[in-house]
Formats: C-alpha cells, structure tokens, sequence
C-alpha cells in the first residue's frame, strides 16, 4: 500500500452504528478531516455484530478498508501508516494492544491514543483487565484523546505517564442533525443501547413515569433490551434507528431522554453523542445529573435536569410549550456554536500542533494550521 495518507484511523467501527456510539463519532470527525484537506484511511476489523448492520459501509470522507486478519492489515498497510502524519488508535478496537505495539513501533509521525470510553478503560486497567491498550503503552503514546475532561486527564498524565492528556469530545455534523418539523408522537423518548448500569435510570426517569401517566406516551428505542423487560403498554419500542433517523425521531418528541452510563457519572465531564445529536436537532433535552454538565449545556436554559419520575412528570405536564420551544432552540445553538466537525478539527489540530511542539522543543512558538500541509511529522 503506497497511497500516501495524512491521517491512519483504526477504530472499533466506522460502517456500522448498531449498539455502539463509535461510529457516529469518527463519521463527524473524519467528515471534518476532510473539509479541512486531510487524506484519511480508517481501518475496521471484521466483525459479525457489525458485518450485518453497516448502516454507512462507506463513509464520507475517507477510505475505509475492513479486515479480518490483523497479520494481512500489518503488511499491506505497513507503509501508509509510516508515512502518516498522525497515526489513532481508538479504544475497544479488536487485538488493540498488538495495534497499538505495532503503531508504537513503525509511525514516523504523532501517534495517539483515542479513548471513546475513557471511564471504562481506566477502570480496566485499575483492575489489569483491559484488553485493548496496556499501561505501559500510554506514556508512548504521544497524545491521550479523551472523551472525558475533567480529573480524568490529570490521572492519565500523572498516573500512566501520558506526555499529553486532552479531551476530544464527539461532534455533530449540521447537515444531518436539524431540526425536522412533525406532530409530536411521544411526550418523551429515549437514544440508546442497553446497559445494566444505565436501566436503573431509564426505569426511573421513563419507564416510572409511564407507569404513574396512562395517558402520556413514551419511546425507547435502540438494540439489546433482556427479553425480561416489562415495558409499560404506553411505551413504544423499535430496536435500531440509522442515523439518518435520528433527526425524524428527535422531532417526534415533545422531550427526548438523556442518560448517562454510571462511569461516565462518576468520572463527569463525559458528554454523550445523543446529547450532541439531539441538542442540534433542537430537541427540548432532559437529563441526569453529572458533573461538567453545565460546561455543556446551561441547565434550566439549554437543558432540564431530572433527578427522578417527579421532576420528569412534571415537565412532561406543566411545563410551559413557549419555554419548552425556547429550550430546545438554546441547545441548538449552544451545540452548533462549539461542537460541530469544524470545531473538533481545530481542536484537534490545536492539541496536534502542542505535541508536536513538545517533542521538538519549540516551547511556545506560534505555528499556523489554517492548511494541514502546515502540521508536520
């Protein structure tokens, strides 16, 4: 492979969005990569779970090759990942700390690590059972893109050795997430993947509330749900939505649903995609409490918190349809003002550029990124 590329990507998935958030992510960055001129190629392992369900087999903005051998992926794509500028290795990704070894050993230019499940992962390797990046590959790396903010950038740093610890959130790219107008079909609806930590909440904040409101009516949509489940007869049920979807589904909702997994709670300062997506779509939000919340959306302005089925309840019926309009339109232009593609590129290239500056000693002289050409190795 000899086609040179500015950018190498592996990641758990960028062509199927079923049951994971991964792909909606590296869609609206590479998407953002390419606006701004960058070659990308993004590698995926094979996988059956995905192989079914590729909603977007080709994504926009990059050349995506799937493999199902790691062996054949080393040699044919020995030389792109040389010549590359910057290398990313992203978290969950199949056999990742042999990526990673394998990364770490041939790139020429900046390598990082791109951690969509920070939380998570630090928990995995507290207990030594993370099976996609070791401990002793963190210093290496030479960037740390994190999902959370927070505290969780200083434990990277000074706990694993990380040279450089940043966050690097999802975005959401304009074009798909927008405002749809239709009659609302659900009083409130719910995003999302199960998750045993994450039930207890939606129990609480929906499905609570749709046991105490008959006449209310309630979504949950996304894959995975125990068959055990007693879903209120109020409470509609679809198993996958594509993100050309979500936009349709947001504008259905008078309210749509925000919870967060409870590592992502603890850790705090860890955004959710849906939070973004819906956020763009004008969605009126309503969400769990964690802290760094307020960093993104202002609460009471751009978003309600709920702490339980009588703060949910109580929206849903009284809440005021010019506030509630108001609502949704803040977080709109809240998230369209700092989290679209464009901003996470130039955030990205801001971090890219430090590191660079690190390893060369250039302290704190100035470079223009406004062309990637002007990035080097």
């Amino acid at each position: 492979m000899t086609e040179p590329y500015d950018i190498v990507i592996l990641g758990l998935s960028v062509t199927s969005s079923w049951g994971n958030g991964h792909a909606t992510t590296y869609r609206s960055l590479i998407r953002g990569l390419a606006a701004r001129g960058y070659r990308v190629l993004f590698l995926e392992r094979d996988t059956p779970w995905y192989a079914g369900n590729r909603d977007e087999p080709h994504p926009q903005g990059a050349h995506t090759e799937i493999y199902d051998d790691l062996d054949a992926v080393i040699k044919r794509f020995e030389v792109a990942v040389t010549r590359a500028r910057l290398v990313m290795v992203g978290s969950f990704v199949p056999e990742g700390i042999r990526v990673g070894d394998w990364i770490l050993s041939i790139a020429k230019g900046t390598t990082a690590f791109y951690d969509i499940d920070t939380p998570v992962t630090l928990a995995k390797l507290a207990e030594g059972s993370c099976e996609y990046l070791a401990s002793r590959q963190i210093a290496k790396y030479r960037i740390y893109f994190s999902f959370t903010g927070g505290p969780a950038l200083r434990e990277i740093e000074s706990g694993y050795g990380s040279p450089m610890a940043r966050p690097l959130y999802c975005a959401v790219d304009p074009e798909m997430y927008k405002p749809v107008t239709a009659a609302p079909r659900w009083d409130l609806g719910y995003l999302g993947t199960y998750s045993s930590d994450r039930q207890p909440a939606l129990d609480k904040l929906l499905l609570e509330p749709a046991r105490q409101w008959p006449r209310g009516r309630f979504m949950v949509a996304g894959p995975m749900y125990p068959d055990a489940i007693e879903w209120p007869p109020n409470v509609d049920r679809e198993i996958h939505l594509s993100p050309r979807e979500h936009a349709g589904f947001y504008g259905s909702q008078r309210f749509t649903l925000n919870i967060t997994r409870e590592a992502m709670k603890s850790a705090g300062y860890s955004p959710s995609v849906r939070l973004f997506e819906a956020g763009a779509c004008g969605a009126p939000i309503i969400s769990d409490w964690w802290n760094g919340l307020d960093t993104i959306l202002e609460p009471g302005k751009q978003v309600l918190v709920a702490a339980g089925s009588e703060d949910i309840l109580r929206f849903l019926k009284d809440y005021p349809e010019n506030r509630r309009r108001a609502l949704g339109a803040a977080a709109r232009r809240r998230v369209l003002a700092e989290h679209t593609p464009a901003h996470r590129v130039l955030q990205l290239e801001t971090w890219w550029r430090e590191a660079h500056d690190q390893v060369h000693h250039r302290g704190s002289r100035a470079m223009c990124v406004n062309q990637p050409g002007e990035i080097p190795v």
